[in-house]
């Protein structure tokens, strides 16, 4: 067990971190519905109902939808673009997909690697981009999510207020749907790119993310090995 805790530390520390994050997220948007409903003189809902509710869903899902398309989006864009200098980059010159000898698949495969990367056709293809497909993946049913979700909400909303409902489509289209998904894919956008570009010039000593302190600015930790 021991072990286990140390070889899987990084994701067992942040998925500690989603889940208490999504406990704290999911009890203080309860609170404030329950004030919302007292102050509008109707009963309190349960605990788990709001939980299970298209308010709590749609507030999960677009954050979800988001965060996995920048992953996706970075993971892509890292193949073709080159940020000179960043340790989230390629060095310059290694743009593209590389060389099976590089990917060590096919005949350059070790005995111990993952089988799919060992053999030829569909499965190889698959395997070697099976990262971009997960994430796409659920970056997709997130958004799908998020805009079954949302459309419940508004139209709830509407008959509060005696408007027409909407179809899922005339919501997806609508100026709400895009309004809330872009304030979160700026802001991912935003961030990944500074990652990049402040990762040039900033260090974080013993930090994966960072080159060593002492490496020259416009060097890769790549071009260092």
């Amino acid at each position: 067990m021991k072990r286990f805790l140390r070889d899987n530390g990084l994701s067992l520390f942040f998925f500690a971190l989603f889940a208490l994050a999504l406990i704290g997220q999911s009890v203080a948007g309860y609170l404030r519905t329950l004030e919302d409903l007292a102050q509008h003189g109707r009963p309190a809902e349960s605990y788990l109902s709001f939980v299970f509710s298209s308010d709590f869903v749609v507030d999960v899902a677009e954050n979800w939808q988001s965060e996995f398309l920048q992953f996706l989006l970075f993971i892509a864009a890292t193949v073709w673009f080159v940020q000179r200098g960043s340790p989230e980059s390629k060095k310059p010159g290694d743009e593209g997909i590389d060389s099976d000898e590089t990917q060590k698949v096919g005949a350059h495969a070790p005995a111990d690697a993952p089988l799919w990367a060992r053999v030829a056709g569909w499965r190889r293809t698959v395997y070697e981009n099976s990262l971009v497909l997960v994430m796409g993946s659920i970056f997709l049913m997130s958004w799908l999510m998020q805009s079954l979700s949302g459309v419940v909400v508004m139209n709830e909303e509407n008959a509060e207020h005696g408007a027409a409902p909407l179809s899922w489509g005339q919501y997806v289209l609508s100026p709400e749907f895009w309004d809330r998904t872009l304030q979160n894919w700026q802001s991912e956008f935003l961030a990944v790119g500074t990652m990049v570009a402040f990762s040039v010039f900033l260090r974080q000593r013993g930090s994966s993310e960072s080159k060593p302190v002492g490496l020259p600015h416009a060097v890769s930790a790549q071009e260092s090995d």
